[in-house]
C-alpha cells in the first residue's frame, strides 16, 4: 500500500508521516531528503551548486539508501548534514531542476516496489505516485507555518525573515516547470493550521483502516 502525501514546507508532514508509519509499520520514505542529499553531497564536492547538470552527474553517481527514515550515502548516515542553511540555500532550485526530478522519482519508486509505504514530498500524489491507494493534501496558512519554523530556532532568522523565505519557497514550489505543487484529484485535503500533529494523523489513520476494511 502507498499512502503518499504531498504539502509546502512547515505543515508537519515529515513528523505526520513518520508517526503514521510508525503506527502501521510501514516504511518511511522523505523525497526532500533525497534533493538535500544530492545538494549536499554536490557542495562536499566543491562544485558549483547552481550547475544543476552537474548536480544531476554527481546524484547518479551516489547510490542512496534509506535506514530508518534516514539517508545513508555509501552506508553512511548523512541524515543530520541534509539541515544546513547552506543546504536550505539552494535545495529548492536544485530541486525544481526537471531531469533531477525525474532521477529522483525512479529511486522513490524503485525502493518503494513490493512495499507498504508512506512518501512525502511535493508531488508525490501528482507525478511520483498518481495511483496511490490514500493520497492526502496537507496545507496551513503561511504566517502559522513561520510561527512553528521559528519557535522551533528561536536563536536563529526573525520571524519576519522565516515568513519571507516561506513564501518564496512556496513559490517556487507552485511554479516549477515539472512537479509543482498542487491538490491532486480525490486526496484527502487536511488544514493543519490549528490541528495537532495528534489530531491530523487520527485523520489520516482512519482514511487507511477504512480503505483496508474495504
Amino acid at each position: 500500500m502507498v499512502v503518499a502525501i504531498d504539502g509546502p514546507a512547515g505543515v508537519g508532514k515529515s513528523t505526520i508521516a513518520k508517526m503514521i508509519a510508525r503506527s502501521c509499520d510501514f516504511y518511511y520514505l522523505n523525497s526532500g531528503s533525497f534533493y538535500r542529499a544530492y545538494t549536499y553531497l554536490h557542495i562536499q564536492l566543491g562544485k558549483d551548486p547552481m550547475d544543476f547538470p552537474s548536480v544531476l552527474e554527481t546524484a547518479k553517481q551516489h547510490v542512496l539508501t534509506v535506514g530508518d527514515g534516514r539517508i545513508c550515502v555509501g552506508g553512511e548516515d548523512v541524515e543530520d548534514k541534509l539541515h544546513t542553511n547552506e543546504v536550505d540555500r539552494y535545495v529548492a532550485k536544485i530541486s525544481a531542476y526537471p531531469p533531477l526530478r525525474e532521477h529522483v522519482n525512479e529511486q522513490l519508486r524503485r525502493i518503494s516496489k513490493d512495499l507498504d509505504v508512506v512518501v512525502e514530498g511535493r508531488d508525490i500524489t501528482t507525478v511520483v505516485f498518481p495511483d496511490a491507494e490514500l493520497k492526502c493534501y496537507f496545507d496551513a496558512k503561511a504566517e502559522v507555518r513561520a510561527e512553528r519554523r521559528f519557535k522551533q530556532h528561536p536563536d536563529g532568522p526573525s520571524y519576519e525573515t522565516v515568513l519571507k523565505e516561506i513564501k518564496e519557497r512556496d513559490h517556487i514550489d507552485r511554479t516549477k516547470p515539472v512537479g509543482a505543487l498542487q491538490v491532486a484529484d480525490g486526496a484527502l485535503y487536511i488544514d493543519t493550521s490549528y490541528l495537532t500533529m495528534v489530531q491530523v494523523c487520527e485523520k489520516v489513520l482512519s482514511a487507511i483502516f477504512t480503505l483496508k476494511a474495504k
